[in-house]
């Protein structure tokens, strides 16, 4: 049975000076459905993109994921009972030479593969997990960055609905990117988001050093058929961008009621013209 462990945090900032030394900590939790102990084994991996869509890539080292040589596990192996979680301590020793900007890892955790065969579970059933560092060296840090695009679309025949956006940064530290949406109803005025349960309509993104990173989110909760206003505020280096526009709402099956109808009218008109002609040929 595969162990369904979690990792907490999911992500950490530092803002580190050269020749420095910093710790810190990630906790690995056995849920309470777990049947049996989890045995784990912890790494440390170099933590880049790929492309636009931000693909992870955790086997490639660049000049922004040295970090990775920096950090060392104080308790790389364990074991963590069902419902209980266990701390694992790192430190991150940087040299003295390091150069200015923006420098990632990923501390990988996952099922130890000879623990897990030894107590029986099937080797097939490991995975991982990792918790990416997000980590800043101070010195000469170049912020350069703009908003190429910010898109709504305007007609959608399906829910939920995707706004995007498209950043660049060619510094050489990442840039947090500050997404602020509104949605009402275009015809009533009513809000759609944020809710009165749920009155934060921000959330963020981070854009890493010399990339482009095309980014979208899914407004839920919209009408299958009618007209939205939506307004999208991004706040991305020092830039302020606002597009509000308005969606038409239309599903499918609307296009094809509207189409039946169409035809029944036209099948109508043409067999009455015909009863039409075949009575006044008949006179």
């Amino acid at each position: 049975m595969e162990n369904a462990f979690t990792i907490l945090p999911m992500s950490q900032n530092f803002t580190l000076v050269p020749g420095g030394t910093y710790t810190g900590s990630i906790t690995v939790v056995n849920p309470v459905n777990s049947t049996s102990d989890f045995a784990y084994s912890v790494s440390v991996s170099p933590y880049n993109v790929i492309g636009e869509d931000y693909q992870a890539d955790i086997s490639n080292v660049s000049a922004y994921s040295k970090i990775a040589d920096w950090i060392t596990i104080d308790n790389p192996t364990g074991s963590v009972k069902p419902n209980e979680s266990q701390e694992i301590n790192f430190t991150i020793n940087v040299p003295a030479d390091a150069a200015a900007g923006g420098q990632y890892a990923a501390i990988m955790v996952s099922s130890d593969p000879s623990k897990q065969e030894s107590e029986g579970v099937s080797i097939n059933n490991v995975f991982a997990l990792g918790s990416i560092i997000y980590a800043d060296v101070e010195g000469e840090v170049t912020h350069e960055g703009s908003i190429l695009q910010n898109n709504i679309p305007e007609f959608s025949t399906v829910t939920p609905v995707a706004v995007s956006a498209l950043l660049d940064n060619h510094g050489n530290v990442h840039e947090n990117a500050i997404f602020a949406l509104n949605v009402t109803n275009a015809l009533t005025g009513e809000k759609i988001f944020p809710t009165d349960e749920d009155q934060n309509n921000h959330f963020s993104e981070i854009v890493m050093p010399e990339t482009t990173r095309y980014i979208t989110r899914n407004i839920d909760n919209l009408p299958a058929l009618g007209i939205v206003k939506v307004e999208q505020t991004i706040y991305y280096n020092n830039e302020v961008s606002t597009v509000s526009k308005n969606i038409v709402l239309c599903p499918i099956w609307f296009f094809l009621l509207v189409a039946l109808v169409i035809f029944s009218i036209i099948g109508f008109i043409v067999a009455s013209v015909r009863h039409h002609r075949r009575k006044k040929s008949a006179i």
